[in-house]
């Protein structure tokens, strides 16, 4: 009779494991959605606003989501007490140096090709968490991270591979390789303070960080926004706000390697978005990448079916 007990109550412990991965990825791929609806609208308003204006209205008008996500796990104001405040500083100022890298390297560069290095960080992100956190790096999530970063530059190697590169795109690059960098970093203390601090905490942190990051810049000259680039601006906070909400907590219920390739689902929200709202044609490149990219999350996803069934038998 005890050991029917102790088998239920091991496949009951299994079954919150996993549902709790699943929920994570899933978090993980609502925040890449709502990142990219971000990065299409900084995008758009980065040629008429200066850089620590856009970092500081995407931080600004993340707040209010942030505070509503807290108050209805009751953790306002009190969910905001920490034990670990030079942790929290830490992680704040990683993430926003990698915030102003990455909108310095996606006003030089296109949405695409930003992306695409973007997408080194859950590769770093994978690799330091093996380094710094004891996670395992499964053959599961090798293939995941291989597959899904070759689907990537599929895509947009013919962009990559054109003539007449210029000062101003070689520096795009390099604040793109910088931000994939720092934010892989954030990351990992993202999953390190999720033990123990609140994730609307983290969350909120680290946005006030990043405004007054990008308040710092007010002296090197701001614009007044005006009509559809004051709406672009606004909704990239949104859109940041919920998205960084969806990344804190999907780190709480999967492991920072286990999400690294699910990273690459959102580099399709753009280019889906230039079919249905610009309508533009889709290229031949997405057809062959867009198989590698999903081949990767699966081949992920096999390892949570694998483990579930030998721990079953």
């Amino acid at each position: 009779m005890n050991t029917a007990k102790k088998s239920t109550s091991k496949t009951d412990t299994t079954t919150n494991i996993l549902d709790r991965s699943t929920l994570g990825i899933n978090l993980r791929i609502l925040s890449g959605l709502l990142a990219a609806g971000m990065f299409i609208c900084i995008k758009a308003a980065s040629d008429e606003v200066p850089l620590g204006e856009v970092v500081f209205f995407r931080s600004f008008f993340a707040i209010l989501p942030l505070i509503i996500f807290l108050w209805l796990r009751k953790e306002f104001p009190s969910g905001l007490a920490t034990k670990r405040p030079l942790d929290h500083l830490l992680r704040a100022s990683l993430g926003t140096l990698a915030m102003f890298c990455a909108f310095a390297a996606l006003a030089r560069l296109n949405v695409a090709e930003a992306i695409l290095i973007a997408q080194l960080s859950p590769l770093l992100t994978a690799i330091a968490a093996i380094l710094l956190l004891s996670e395992r790096l499964t053959i599961f999530r090798i293939g995941g991270i291989a597959l899904g970063f070759s689907g990537v530059v599929t895509l947009v190697w013919p962009e990559l591979g054109g003539d007449g590169e210029n000062e101003n795109r070689l520096f795009g690059v390099i604040f793109g390789l910088v931000s994939a960098v720092l934010s892989s970093l954030a990351l990992i203390m993202v999953r390190r303070l999720n033990q123990t601090e609140s994730p609307g905490a983290i969350a909120l942190y680290f946005v006030l960080a990043s405004m007054v990051g990008g308040l710092l810049t007010l002296p090197w000259g701001w614009v007044m926004p005006e009509g559809m680039t004051l709406l672009y601006l606004i909704s990239a906070g949104v859109f940041g706000g919920f998205a960084h909400i969806a990344m804190t907590l999907s780190f709480r219920y999967a492991e920072a390697s286990r999400l690294a390739p699910f990273e690459y689902l959102a580099l399709f929200w753009p280019l889906l978005a230039d079919l249905f709202i610009f309508h533009l044609s889709i290229s031949a490149t997405f057809l062959i990448s867009a198989p590698l990219v999903l081949a990767g999350a699966a081949l992920a996803s096999a390892e949570r079916k694998k483990r579930s069934k030998i721990k079953r038998i």
